[in-house]
């Protein structure tokens, strides 16, 4: 995901308890299915399961009290919070609507029980799937379930079931009629959603129920730090690796640190969480976590966030630094002098272009079907080194690197590094350089609006995200505002967060090129990322995880407002919404230059800002571009235009955690007072 912003005013985008007791404190959760509302499956059971034997009977005809519920029901997760019990039911059409609560610790799938319990059906795949898809079914299949987040009972269908509005009524009356307390359905899929509204039956939908939840794993892992809590507005650059955040809001960059829990919810493909995989970190979102966690600021804690909840114990006091082994990065072709239309760029050419310019020429070369990739070329690797290695350029950086206390203080560098982007944006570039540029810009792009983009050989790593840690300069309209876009891109090198992420992860600074993709501007309609697996249960097999908004999508990667996020099933073609977007404005191209923000009239905002038509294009889209990248799984950056077009502007394998090693060292520097 590139980082887009006005070079003045839009910030870079990234794709970045009473402590007398002294006591453990725990929050637990259900993993991560639950996490997003999803009944725990016995295809991917994960947790401790009810530990009591089954009870004698396979089944039963009505439900007349909890207790009768609870001798069938199957449980994971026991005495958290979040737990979830809950049984399957059946409906036989055949013989009166007659409903059958099942047992379910005994038998854990619908199959099962139809055909080893004591119904002792021949049934076969085909026969199964009709089941799903027939309007004259025999059988309607679901589960019933308590909702501890919202004390309501609710039954729901596999979110593949093509249910109608018959079947559904069918199912509320027949359930209701032998279950002791009310029930509600619950909508596994946003056509779920059309045919309860179709049918009156009252519902709840997924998004709802997510919206109660009090905790979010966003990324698992544990760190040994010291808790720094940080409210609204604070800063948190000075920030350093031996950090646990505790921070108000989503930060819109963030440098390296320990761990990280937020007060208010965020997305998987925010920049901030894209980094703590990449880091290995732990990454939460944890409501009222400031007042709860207020009590350990700047003590020394072990933190562990888990699939199935958080826990935060003070340590002995001690001096904490991530110890990670020196990164070699992929050598650049400083040979490559010309410049490279994107249309014959390959993924070989990432030696002299870096992988974002190289992956979306490949992506440009295959044609896959509906898919556009915006023209544009690159300068590469070279001139870069060329600018960065003149006398007055060197001079400018060593003056930097040796300003008092920049090595032991995260203020000091942050400081001096914002000094030497703008010394280095205001050096001049030789004439022969911005002819060259201007004429590429004119005879291949027709001299329209560009975006400037960084495409560097410190990104895309293993282990090593680099998301959103360079700077891409937006809808560029002017000849003589090209150079200053173009330096703004390689000056980017020195923004701090991508400063102190390389030193943290023992990248030097000598060994980074930097290429710059200029590229036609798109005017998107909506825009988001997307991720070619579930990024919650890696057993969810065939799932795409959708983020969107409207207007053009630096918004979704911040991470600072919700995204509407869905979840497509591959198999069923479902589409599971997650949350809904919570977007009062967004951007657009401005017509003197760089980007603008405009308000989204309250009609549009009760929309949807995908349909699932779209969510399912896209979601093929994405598997078109994981198999071009030899089935690795991709982080793509997207929009659509006007004319529902799809146009793909980044993709990136999917970051992967790796684990943080901790090793006790002497201070590096005093704690702050």
């Amino acid at each position: 995901m590139s980082c887009a912003a006005s070079v003045s005013s839009l910030a870079c985008r990234l794709r970045r308890i009473a402590l007398a007791a002294l006591c453990l404190i725990s929050l637990s959760a259900l993993p991560a299915q639950a996490q997003l509302a999803a009944k725990p499956s016995a295809f991917r059971a994960a947790g401790e399961v009810d530990p009591l034997p089954p009870a004698s009977e396979a089944y039963r005809h009505h439900i007349s009290q909890r207790a009768d519920f609870d001798r069938l029901a199957r449980r994971y997760n026991l005495g958290t919070p979040l737990e979830l019990p809950h049984l399957l039911f059946l409906i036989d059409r055949q013989h009166g609507d007659q409903p059958y609560f099942i047992n379910t610790r005994r038998y854990g799938l619908h199959e099962q029980f139809l055909t080893r319990g004591p119904l002792h059906l021949q049934l076969g795949r085909a026969a199964m799937a009709a089941n799903y898809r027939a309007p004259d079914r025999r059988f309607i299949l679901g589960t019933l379930s308590w909702q501890n987040s919202t004390q309501q009972w609710t039954f729901e269908c596999w979110e593949g079931d093509q249910l109608d509005t018959s079947l559904l009524r069918t199912a509320q009356q027949s359930l209701q009629a032998a279950f002791f307390a009310p029930l509600l359905f619950k909508a596994n899929a946003q056509a779920h959603e059309r045919v309860a509204t179709a049918a009156g039956v009252a519902f709840v939908s997924q998004e709802q129920l997510i919206r109660e939840q009090a905790f979010l794993p966003l990324n698992e892992g544990v760190a040994r730090g010291r808790v720094r809590v940080v409210p609204a507005g604070g800063i948190v650059a000075d920030a350093d690796p031996q950090d646990i955040l505790v921070l108000d809001e989503v930060p819109i960059s963030l440098p390296p640190v320990a761990g990280v829990i937020t007060s208010r919810p965020s997305t998987v493909i925010s920049h901030v969480n894209l980094l703590a995989k990449g880091w290995g970190i732990p990454n939460a979102w944890l409501r009222n976590a400031l007042s709860e966690l207020s009590g350990y600021d700047r003590q020394w804690v072990e933190l562990r966030v888990t699939r199935t909840g958080y826990t935060i114990q003070p340590i002995p006091p001690q001096t904490l630094v991530i110890a990670h082994k020196a990164r070699t990065l992929p050598r650049p072709d400083l040979s490559h002098q010309s410049l490279t239309p994107l249309g014959q760029l390959h993924a070989r050419d990432r030696a002299h272009c870096g992988a974002k310019a190289a992956n979306l020429g490949e992506i440009r070369a295959a044609k896959i079907p509906s898919v556009q990739v915006p023209d544009g070329f690159c300068i590469p690797f070279a001139r870069y080194a060329e600018f960065i290695k003149r006398a007055d350029a060197q001079a400018l950086i060593q003056a930097a690197l040796v300003t008092p206390h920049f090595h032991d203080d995260a203020r000091v560098r942050h400081a001096a590094l914002e000094t030497l982007r703008s010394q280095l944006i205001a050096l001049p570039l030789p004439a022969a350089w911005l002819a060259e540029w201007q004429a590429q810009w004119q005879q291949q792009l027709g001299g329209t609006g560009v975006f400037v983009r960084s495409s560097s050989n410190s990104e895309d790593l293993p282990g090593f995200s680099g998301a959103g840690l360079y700077t891409t300069v937006p809808n560029v309209r002017l000849a003589e505002a090209l150079p200053e876009a173009v330096k703004t891109v390689w000056a980017s090198v020195f923004n701090s967060e991508a400063f102190e992420a390389r030193r943290a992860g023992a990248i030097s600074l000598e060994a980074v090129a930097m290429g710059v993709l200029v590229q036609t501007a798109i005017d998107a309609r909506r825009s988001g990322v997307m991720i070619t697996r579930d990024p919650f249960d890696p057993a969810h097999r065939g799932a795409s995880y959708i983020a969107a908004k409207r207007g053009i999508g630096i918004k979704v990667v911040e991470g600072r407002r919700i995204a509407e996020q869905v979840m497509v099933d591959a198999r069923s073609g479902a589409v599971q919404l997650l949350s809904r977007t919570d977007e009062q404005s967004e951007l657009t191209l401005d017509e003197s230059g760089g980007v603008r923000e405009r308000a989204i009239d309250e009609a549009h905002q009760q929309q949807a800002v995908l349909d699932e038509a779209s969510a399912r294009r896209l979601a093929r889209v994405g598997s078109a571009i994981r198999q071009l990248f030899r089935g690795r799984d991709q982080d793509i950056e997207w929009a659509t235009t006007e004319g529902e077009q799809i146009v793909v502007l980044q993709a990136r394998p999917y970051a992967a955690a790796v684990p943080t090693r901790l090793a006790t060292q002497p201070p590096r520097r005093p704690a702050r007072s």
